[in-house]
């Protein structure tokens, strides 16, 4: 099937939602996502633990599920993962992001448990997976989750076709079904006409696109992305991002997306958790963590973000004050600043700002952009 131009998969095969499906992409963008309230998470994790040594279980449970850091490290305990919960709502690109070692890999697989966490509770539509039998987990794995990592693990004695098809083929799904499935796949990430190539033959993003295929051909629930673009170029990475977002946008998957680039981060985000040394130290959209970072850690993580390109009016604007005197234009509060700035920083009166439905819901004034922009205190006090 093809729209616009683009190749687009059944949408009752591969789970693309219908209009009205709650997604968490869809209800933010359309001003109608009330906090979280309005889904239950696809996939979270509670008071999540991993730590390596003699005993860990017996560890946390003499500290009674949390051990001060001086115990740890004391009764040589190496903790990878430090009383870890978030949450990954239906149609939300979450990135769990830090530097190396923060335990950000270690975290995502536990969520799928290809590692096995030490404590706390990982519950998949409700399901708590570390009280479920071993085959019952596999099934999971095979039909619901997908997986991505930084190295592409292509079968280089398979062509493409035989790649994507690889985990149809595990699942003991018939040749010409999954060959049928794996073509309609390919062609959706771009690679139709290379269905025949094998893997050496491909360039680097090429075979990453190979290895999204292969991960979007069990149609999954959802979606584990380990730094999948880390090993390309610059150029290359972009692009490829660019491509994940095309994606997103018809499948709607529910993503748990590991960086360790902010850039990245902030660029595909619903949602941003920042990992230190095993802990969680915020989970915030990307503009909650520029404009109000948790602590130094956070901070120097934002640091150099050009602020201008990522908050949204909604950011600097204000209540408006009865009697003010107040700019004829109107900017709605979902726009950037930057497309917006020449326009609120040209005005001496504050601009209106407007919802979604037109109505006036606050006001932006030129300092107001000013003291966000250059990360000053505003003299208003917001």
């Amino acid at each position: 099937m093809v729209r616009n131009g683009v190749a687009c998969p059944d949408r009752e095969r591969y789970g693309i939602p219908r209009p009205g499906k709650k997604s968490y992409r869809i209800l933010a963008a359309s001003g109608r996502l009330n906090g979280e309230k309005d889904l239950d998470a696809k996939i979270a994790c509670r008071s999540v633990w991993k730590l390596y040594g003699r005993d860990p279980e017996g560890f946390l449970a003499a500290h009674g599920g949390a051990p001060p850091d001086g115990a740890i490290e004391a009764d040589g305990y190496i903790p990878a993962v430090r009383h870890a919960s978030l949450e990954v709502f239906p149609g939300e690109i979450l990135v769990i992001m830090g530097l190396s070692g923060s335990g950000k890999s270690t975290l995502v697989r536990c969520l799928s448990r290809l590692i096995e966490p030490t404590a706390g509770e990982v519950l998949f539509d409700g399901q708590d997976l570390l009280k479920i039998p071993a085959r019952e987990l596999i099934e999971i794995r095979r039909h619901k989750m997908g997986m991505v990592f930084q190295h592409f693990a292509l079968l280089p004695h398979r062509t493409v076709l035989q790649n994507v098809a690889f985990p149809l083929e595990v699942q003991g799904v018939d040749r010409a079904t999954r060959e049928k499935r794996a073509l309609e796949i390919i062609e959706l990430v771009g690679l139709k006409g290379r269905e025949r190539y094998y893997p050496r033959e491909l360039s680097g993003g090429q075979q990453q696109r190979v290895g999204i295929a292969r991960s979007l051909a069990v149609e999954p629930d959802v979606w584990f992305l380990d730094e999948p673009f880390s090993a390309l170029d610059p150029l290359i990475r972009r692009e490829m991002q660019d491509e994940f977002l095309r994606l997103q946008t018809m499948l709607q998957k529910t993503i748990a997306f590991i960086t360790h680039d902010f850039d990245e981060a902030i660029r595909l985000a619903d949602r941003i958790a920042i990992m230190n040394e095993g802990r969680i130290v915020q989970i915030g959209t990307p503009e909650e963590l520029v404009t109000r970072p948790a602590d130094d850690y956070v901070a120097n993580f934002t640091r150099d973000v050009a602020r201008e390109k990522l908050l949204t009016v909604a950011s600097v604007m204000e209540a408006r004050a009865d009697g003010q005197a107040m700019s004829d234009s109107v900017v709605r509060q979902t726009d950037k600043v930057a497309d917006v700035a020449r326009l609120i920083v040209a005005s001496e009166l504050p601009l209106r700002v407007a919802d979604e439905g037109g109505r006036i819901v606050g006001a932006v004034s030129r300092a107001r952009v000013l003291d966000m922009l250059f990360a000053r205190e505003s003299d208003s006090g917001g």
